[in-house]
């Protein structure tokens, strides 16, 4: 009956449109309720939840990412593309997916990566010929690799979410060839549409140009080596590596580019806070909300029937992938890594599969719950920023899923492409 009561509430909350973190929230309160625990149990729960110290890299991770935004690094980063992959056919659509894994890498936000990147990159494409809902499927479907790519700060949700003992910095090793694989999907994908609508490609702007643009946009790469590379060299912990890039990418734009306005200061921190605190209160509530998941016994409960069904690893893993595609459509990505993790890990562990796997995966999965409806927050940021109707862009999506469900299935079922390079540096 408990259970009944804490999905029943959540679910109802949803329905209502509640947001998740406060549908959780409450879902958690109505539960401790009916059990007869103390109000203060949702409260201590919530809070213990925050109290982690890895937590406190989010916010520094965040706030580099929004400087670099609003700094002028992602202007430098498409230059930087544009020199190396421009010439190609359909060279703008490689240029965003390019750009994607370099900023994405930096910023961690799909999101963000839309934001700065869209804003520059679907205007042009429109100039060039490309028709707005191919520019804005690019766009969209590529700003997945920011979340797999380090430094990325779902990432540190999932290890929170694992109850500890899975490495941060093997995480993101183990995301660098997973987004690389994603984005080289995207590009054959991208550059089949490019042939089959017969888009230009752009001139190559020659090589002295290129090692220009290198160098303009090596200094903003530099960030995502300060904070991976001081993490795997045992320099730094993982909040302190994002403590050392948000400075850096402030000393960066301030001092060297002198591209980073009040204003824009202003609105890099405003940005920086809200997301923050949105973050936070989330995991805070998922907290409550999965210790009485465990208590109700629900990852057993539903390792059983997963085996009941079939106890073949590769049609277990299928299920899962399934399962998760199915909730990536109606909630957002932190939240289910929040709910989903303490629930279907404990199942993957059952058959074998090691925890950084999984949790590459479980990113990619739930990367592509961003650009499927009703939900899909990347669909609606790329449709808004690019002046698009949803229902156009969503008809001429299908390659570039494809191409993503693709990579989805390779790294569900291909360990190696994962886990060789974490063990590389064991």
């Amino acid at each position: 009956m408990g259970l009944a009561i804490l999905l029943g509430a959540f679910g109802g909350c949803l329905l209502l449109g509640v947001p998740v973190a406060f549908a959780m929230g409450i879902a958690a309160a109505s539960a401790f309720f009916y059990e007869g625990f103390p109000l203060l149990i949702t409260f201590q729960r919530t809070i213990s939840g925050i109290s982690v110290f890895s937590l406190l890299a989010i916010p520094f991770f965040v706030f580099a990412g929004e400087i670099m935004l609003h700094g002028g690094i992602a202007a430098r980063l498409v230059r930087f593309a544009s020199a190396l992959v421009g010439h190609v056919r359909g060279g703008l659509a490689s240029v965003n997916i390019f750009s994607s894994m370099l900023f994405g890498g930096i910023s961690g936000s799909a999101v963000a990566d839309i934001s700065a990147l869209g804003s520059l990159l679907i205007p042009v494409m429109k100039e060039k010929g490309y028709s707005g809902d191919y520019a804005v499927n690019v766009t969209v479907t590529s700003s997945i690799a920011g979340i797999v790519i380090p430094p990325s700060h779902n990432m540190i949700i999932f290890a929170v979410a694992a109850g500890g003992g899975i490495s941060i910095s093997k995480l993101f090793l183990a995301g660098v060839v997973p987004g690389m694989l994603m984005c080289i999907c995207l590009a054959i994908a991208a550059y089949a549409v490019a042939i089959k609508r017969n888009y230009p490609a752009e001139p190559f702007p020659g090589w002295r140009a290129a090692l220009v643009a290198a160098g303009a946009a090596i200094p903003g790469l530099v960030t995502a080596v300060i904070i991976v590379g001081g993490v795997l060299s045992g320099v730094f912990t993982v909040t302190e590596s994002g403590a050392f890039g948000a400075i850096y990418a402030l000393a960066l734009t301030v001092f060297a580019y002198r591209s980073l306005s009040w204003k824009s200061f202003a609105t890099a921190v405003t940005s920086a806070v809200r997301t923050t605190s949105m973050v936070m209160i989330l995991i805070g509530f998922a907290s409550a909300f999965a210790y009485l998941l465990a208590l109700y016994q629900v990852p057993t409960l539903l390792t059983n029937m997963l085996v009941t069904i079939s106890d073949n690893p590769i049609i277990i893993l299928l299920m899962i992938n399934v399962m998760l595609l199915m909730l990536g459509m109606i909630m957002d990505m932190a939240a289910l890594i929040l709910i989903c993790t303490p629930i279907f890990l404990p199942i993957a562990r059952e058959i074998g599969m090691d925890p950084i796997q999984f949790g590459i995966m479980l990113l990619v999965n739930l990367g592509l719950g961003l650009c499927t409806p009703p939900v899909g927050t990347c669909l609606f940021v790329g449709c808004a920023v690019g002046k698009v109707k949803i229902e156009q862009a969503l008809r001429t999506i299908w390659p570039f899923y494809l191409a993503l469900l693709f990579a989805l299935i390779l790294v569900t079922y291909v360990p190696a492409i994962s886990l060789t390079l974490p063990a590389m540096f064991d």
